[in-house]
């Protein structure tokens, strides 16, 4: 019997120290970074090509855009790469900065900036990098 109860003592301080709560950090933990060549190809884009891109999405997501007269990355928000745009209507309607996530699934979310920077931890829609070339003026 006392052969016994030793033993599932020990099992038990066994199990203890095995939990003690304390987690050992990783050696060499790498992390990975998932790009889509759609990511990749915005960033080469000229500002007419990029302009437009930036309008397919915009649509795409069941929005407008009469015309962009500036944009830009903002930059990189988890593993969604930001970019900004500001689009004009007409007289009738007020200017609107559209915030477009790109993800590394090739697909995009668009969000309007008002509300982007209403969310906390979101980054917000400034440019820091604007493409080369002019926006057009149709």
């Amino acid at each position: 019997m006392r052969r016994i109860l030793s033993t599932v003592l020990l099992g038990g301080l066994a199990l203890s120290a095995c939990n003690s709560g304390e987690q050992q950090p990783a050696a060499n933990q790498t992390s990975i970074k998932v790009r889509s060549n759609e990511q990749e190809q915005l960033k080469k884009l000229d500002a007419l090509n990029l302009a437009i891109a930036l309008k397919h999405a915009i649509y795409d997501a069941g929005y407008t855009c009469k015309r962009i007269t500036d944009a830009g990355f903002v930059g990189e928000y988890n593993n969604l790469d930001m970019w900004m745009a500001h689009c004009i209507y007409d007289n009738k309607q007020p200017p609107v900065d559209w915030a477009i996530f790109a993800g590394p699934d090739g697909g995009a979310q668009v969000r309007v900036c008002k509300d982007v920077e209403a969310s906390p931890g979101l980054p917000k829609c400034q440019i820091k990098q604007r493409p080369k070339g002019e926006f057009a003026k149709l």
